[in-house]
């Protein structure tokens, strides 16, 4: 069995739908805890599930690295063997990576390498392109550009906005950050 901890920064919407899957008893991966780097609104689905929930406030540390090795602290207590960013808000210190990579996975709303960062829904309708996607990466030390695991295109259409492009965006994460968890627990994916 797959043992996961889930970080998070926001509503937690892909971390419900993995909550949910991972709650079917013939679904290879368990998640053990979900951590946040400030008080996320969802982590009120860990609750839901009975999964235990830690924050490690960002705004409570001098730098990064400080951040970054109570975060680790928080990680090692649960010794999960995948530790899935869905949504977290933050670059996580090169420390950090380098103690967990290879184990380390993403989502990223956009057809990487096409509008790394933070705002790759925007990006891509900044830059009228007719397609954007979904990806889930391996997190390496640059922003977004670790190795590809699955990905998928969707239209942008005429009439997106940046809310109605990733609300259409965010289901396609969901369903490929699954398949990337089951695939990784069943050893069809080796990272």
């Amino acid at each position: 069995m797959l043992t996961l901890v889930v970080l998070i920064s926001g509503a937690g919407s892909n971390l419900r739908a993995l909550l949910e899957a991972t709650s079917h008893p013939d679904f290879p991966a368990r998640v053990l805890a979900v951590g946040a780097d400030r008080d996320a609104d969802g982590l009120a689905h860990a609750e839901d599930f009975g999964i235990p929930t830690f924050t490690v406030p960002y705004a409570a540390y001098p730098t990064r690295e400080a951040w970054g090795e109570e975060l680790a602290a928080q990680l090692d207590a649960w010794q999960p063997d995948l530790i899935v960013l869905s949504g977290l808000m933050r670059l996580l210190p090169a420390a950090v990576v380098a103690r967990y990579a290879p184990r380390i996975v993403n989502t990223h709303p956009a057809y990487l390498p096409e509008f790394p960062g933070a705002h790759g829904v925007r990006d891509a309708l900044a830059a009228g392109a007719e397609q954007t996607g979904a990806s889930v990466i391996v997190v390496d030390d640059g922003v977004d550009s670790g190795p590809i695991l699955a990905q998928e295109r969707i239209a942008v259409r005429p009439d997106d906005t940046e809310s109605s492009l990733h609300e259409r965006i965010k289901p396609v994460e969901r369903r490929l950050l699954i398949d990337v968890v089951q695939r990784i627990a069943t050893g069809e994916l080796v990272l």
